[in-house]
Formats: structure tokens, C-alpha cells, sequence
């Protein structure tokens, strides 16, 4: 008897770990479908000239161009 017993709890053991195996892929499945995109473009931040984080990129300004070569 106590030999039936021990493959019961086996099967029972196997079982429950099945079901939590199934559960978690399940889980994460979810998270997959639910996830808000997590693209790069989401995740660049830019530093304005002020040293504060945004996520507009910053304007670009024409700078003039002086050579120093040319100068020396």
C-alpha cells in the first residue's frame, strides 16, 4: 500500500508542476501582448542646453562656419 501511495503523490507532484509550468508561459504570453512597445524611440531621452531630460529631440541651430585653419 505503501508503494501506490508514493507513485500517487509522484503523479500528483507532476501534475501540479505541469500546472504552474503551464501557468507561467501563460504569464508571459501576457506580458508580451500587454507590453507598451519598449521600441528605441521610446527610450531616448534628450539633455537640453538647461541640463533638464526630454524626449523632443533638440532644434538644431545653424552654426557659422569658421575655420581656424584659415586663421592661422
Amino acid at each position: 500500500m505503501a508503494r501506490s501511495q508514493n507513485t500517487f503523490m509522484k503523479k500528483q507532484r507532476e501534475k501540479k508542476k505541469q500546472k504552474k509550468k503551464e501557468e507561467k508561459v501563460q504569464r508571459k504570453l501576457e506580458r508580451q501582448e500587454n507590453s507598451s512597445g519598449g521600441s528605441l524611440d521610446a527610450m531616448i531621452a534628450y539633455v537640453d542646453e538647461f541640463g533638464n531630460i526630454t524626449d523632443t529631440p533638440p532644434e538644431e541651430k545653424e552654426e557659422t562656419s569658421t575655420d581656424e585653419k584659415d586663421n592661422a
